[in-house]
């Protein structure tokens, strides 16, 4: 088997403001074969640490799944956005209401590569100040900000509460990282 695929033609199929869906014809070895892709333009993830060591949560609702989930707080990156920390540090702004001075790179993935090119960008963040959220849309307006312990992390996670990705990474790093920045 020959490692050569090439992409030889893209349709688009849907465009909607946050993707759009692509078929795209790839050759390998004489042959041809179509896959349909949804192009992201990436996303940004945070790991929000305040000063009594806690980690902030939200709950929202998520009409894909139709249920209230636990995550952190993460968005798309727009094509205003100049890069991925400047869209991290907007997010964290509207969904939790904090600024943070102190940001480090944990991770960065693919969220799911079967079906998708989206690369999330996962940031800690520390040193918070806290202002006013300004949240967008009937989600994002009606989700709880929720501040939780190591202990109640570890409960979460043991507990089968926590079934969202970069969730799982997120809080994965909070309890390795043991309180140092």
């Amino acid at each position: 088997m020959s490692d050569a695929f090439s992409i030889v033609a893209r349709e688009t199929l849907l465009r909607s403001y946050v993707f759009k869906v692509e078929r795209r014809t790839v050759a390998h070895d004489g042959e041809e074969y179509t896959r349909d892709i949804a192009v992201h333009g990436g996303a940004v993830a945070m790991v929000a640490i305040n000063e009594h060591d806690e980690v902030g949560l939200i709950r929202q609702y998520r009409a894909t799944v139709d249920r209230i989930l636990w995550e952190i707080p993460a968005g798309t990156i727009d094509a205003s956005d100049t890069d991925p920390l400047s869209t991290a540090q907007r997010e964290l702004l509207e969904e939790m209401g904090v600024r943070a001075a102190q940001w480090r790179p944990i991770a960065t993935v693919y969220v799911s590569p079967g079906w998708t090119d989206q690369v999330m960008h996962i940031y800690e963040a520390r040193d918070l100040v806290v202002e006013e959220r300004s949240p967008e849309g009937p989600e994002e307006s009606a989700a709880q900000v929720v501040w939780l312990s190591r202990a109640r992390v570890r409960e979460l996670l043991d507990g089968g509460e926590v079934n969202d990705a970069t969730l799982t990474i997120g809080l994965r790093h909070y309890l390795e990282v043991d309180g140092r920045p």
